[in-house]
């Protein structure tokens, strides 16, 4: 007998007689959202990625390419050409969050086995405190440094502590905060935060564009700044691990999409909703960042990649509030959805019993302090090589396995209760796919072992894949997605 009804539309929910009572693997947060409550529409979803993506790291992403040689246009195309690749994996995963309202570490029970779901789950988590971390203090810094044009000297040069002045790390704990305090309401605060967000954010980065381009009479100066690398074999030596990076910059939402689809109001509604505010979106704020950039230019004699500190120029009060409000929204909007979210589902899988939601998003706050991840987006080299590309290479691998696994073994088809029961079918042995676990293994060394520069020897930790790094989140992908299925139809036969 059936445990799931299935709707018209396809999407799946329990039987109102179904129980999942095992606490090691249920709890309020992880079982299936009834289809009565999955109501994101596509301007959920839409607002959602615009959210995400107007942030201060978005925005200085081209200024990292901009750095590495390219002229304005490579940087736009890369970042634009990498973010329509990475919204494929993105829609694949998440249409099994739309279908049966489970979250990322659930989804990945289907592959991993029920207690294997932690080894990606945990994988994710960690990054996502990282980025957490990285977020928090440049809401932090926004204060600190916008605050300090208003307050006077004597803010910006308070006495120091561990190196910062006090009153920046004061900025930091104000904004940390207020991330909880937005985050212990639940995710329907959130998509009612990030309705009004991104459009908020939309306006202030215009605004900015304004102000910038009435005092310099015009771009220029960077607009036509010529390539460093031309289009020969020094631009193509760059492009494929820095658009590796770029994917990278966005590889973690492509695990854990399904957090925010299991409450999708339709396929429809996600996949047109992040088709239209991913690429879009974070195409056109690259392309906004490089006419701010060469209106500073033209104004202060040289390029101001960081918003913050261009706003910080504004000679009016009312300017600088309006720019501390909107680089504070921004950054909550992505910092709280993009990185408290997974990681505190993540929490959930890991002891269901005791680690609900919110208890997994004030894990997530603590551990994003306890980092101190600031140094990660000191050079752009390192920045965008190594901690972008390590990230995605790993985040790659669990996506190759789990769009394997969904799309090409099980052709989206799911029992959901056996995802929280562990005599179903997704306990393989004591819980754990082996085959799910190699796969992810192969990928993630193939992808990262070959890793160079930063803190990796010259030669790459293993020489003989040096020349897979620059590849690495489509390395890893690959290996893993054929690995994983290579090894699941040969036990079948």
């Amino acid at each position: 007998m059936s445990s799931q009804l299935v709707h018209p539309d396809r999407r799946v929910e329990l039987l109102p007689d179904v129980a999942l009572t095992d606490p090691r693997f249920a709890n309020d947060d992880l079982r299936p959202v009834p289809v009565a409550d999955r109501r994101w529409t596509t301007y959920n979803f839409l607002a959602l990625w615009v959210g995400m993506a107007h942030n201060v790291p978005s925005w200085t992403l081209a200024s990292g390419l901009v750095a590495l040689g390219m002229d304005w246009k490579q940087a736009v195309l890369t970042i634009g050409l990498a973010n329509l690749i990475v919204l494929i994996p993105m829609l694949l995963t998440g249409h099994a969050g739309t279908r049966y309202g489970i979250p990322f570490p659930v989804f990945a029970r289907a592959s991993f086995g029920l207690r294997g779901a932690n080894l990606p789950a945990l994988l994710r988590a960690a990054v996502a405190c990282a980025w957490f971390g990285i977020q928090s203090w440049i809401g932090g810094s926004a204060i600190f440094l916008l605050a300090g044009e208003l307050i006077g000297s004597g803010w910006l040069g308070a006495s120091q502590v561990g190196g910062y002045p006090w009153t920046q790390w004061l900025s930091f704990l104000l904004f940390w905060l207020v991330e909880m305090l937005v985050i212990a309401r639940g995710m329907e605060t959130l998509r009612r935060f990030e309705n009004w967000a991104a459009p908020f954010v939309i306006v202030g980065a215009l605004a900015l564009l304004a102000w910038i381009s009435v005092k310099a009479g015009g771009f220029g100066p960077l607009l036509s700044q010529p390539s460093a690398l031309g289009w020969g074999s020094g631009f193509w030596q760059v492009f494929f691990p820095a658009l590796m990076g770029m994917i990278g910059f966005w590889s973690t939402l492509s695990l854990n999409i399904p957090d925010f689809t299991r409450f999708g109001g339709s396929q429809r509604a996600q996949a047109v909703g992040q088709a239209l505010g991913l690429p879009t979106t974070m195409t056109l704020f690259a392309l906004l960042s490089v006419l701010v950039t060469s209106g500073s230019q033209a104004v202060y004699g040289a390029p101001i990649w960081d918003p913050v500190a261009l706003a910080a120029k504004m000679d009016s009060t009312v300017g600088i509030l309006f720019a501390l409000l909107t680089v504070l929204i921004a950054t909550l909007s992505v910092n709280i959805a993009a990185n408290v979210v997974s990681p505190a589902y993540d929490l959930a899988n890991l002891l269901p019993r005791f680690v609900n939601f919110r208890t997994g998003a004030l894990i997530t706050g603590v551990v994003g302090i306890v980092i101190f991840p600031w140094k990660l987006v000191s050079d752009p080299a390192f920045y965008i090589f190594t901690w972008l590309g390590t990230v995605g290479g790993l985040l790659g691998s669990v996506g190759g396995v789990l769009i394997a696994d969904y799309w090409l073994i099980r052709r989206t088809e799911l029992v959901l209760a056996d995802l929280y029961r562990p005599e179903g079918r997704y306990w393989y042995s004591g819980g754990w796919n082996w085959r799910a676990v190699t796969a992810l293994a192969t990928g993630g060394l193939l992808a990262i072992g070959g890793s160079h520069g930063g803190p990796f020897p010259a030669d790459g930790l293993i020489p003989l894949l040096k020349p897979l790094a620059d590849y690495g989140w489509a390395v890893g992908f690959g290996a893993a997605l054929l690995l994983y299925t290579a090894l699941t139809r040969l036990a079948r036969t």
